[in-house]
């Protein structure tokens, strides 16, 4: 698991930590039931408080990508098709309001829209 700290960025730490493992389990990179560094472990090797990597584990595991086991540490949880549906639905209609934006900042009609989209879907 390769997690990096951008001490420059707007985001929260565990939130670059949550989005990062999140990734890493979306794409395959983390395989299912992969044990994860444990909390301190990877608090350690970021130099970042342990509360820190238990918000960003706890925020995983409230979102389905992890399970714990008591003594032996946190896992990733088996993919759950729905929820992953979900998530990329989620990414698909934020992407969606910046084109609808876009079309519109330079007077596109709807089906003007729906073309293009056609067409990309095409190929």
């Amino acid at each position: 698991m390769n997690v990096l700290i951008d001490n420059k960025s707007t985001l929260p730490i565990y939130d670059q930590i949550f989005s990062q493992i999140k990734a890493q389990i979306i794409s395959g990179e983390l395989q299912e039931n992969e044990a994860l560094p444990s909390i301190r472990n990877l608090a350690k090797d970021l130099h970042i408080s342990v509360v820190t990597t238990k918000r960003a584990y706890d925020e995983l595991e409230k979102e389905g990508f992890l399970y714990t086991i008591a003594a032996k540490g946190c896992f990733v949880a088996p993919k759950n098709v729905e929820l992953l549906r979900e998530e990329t639905l989620k990414t698909m209609e934020q992407h969606i309001d910046q084109l609808v934006r876009l079309a519109k900042s330079v007077g596109m009609a709807p089906d003007e829209v729906l073309d293009m989209v056609k067409f990309a879907m095409e190929e």
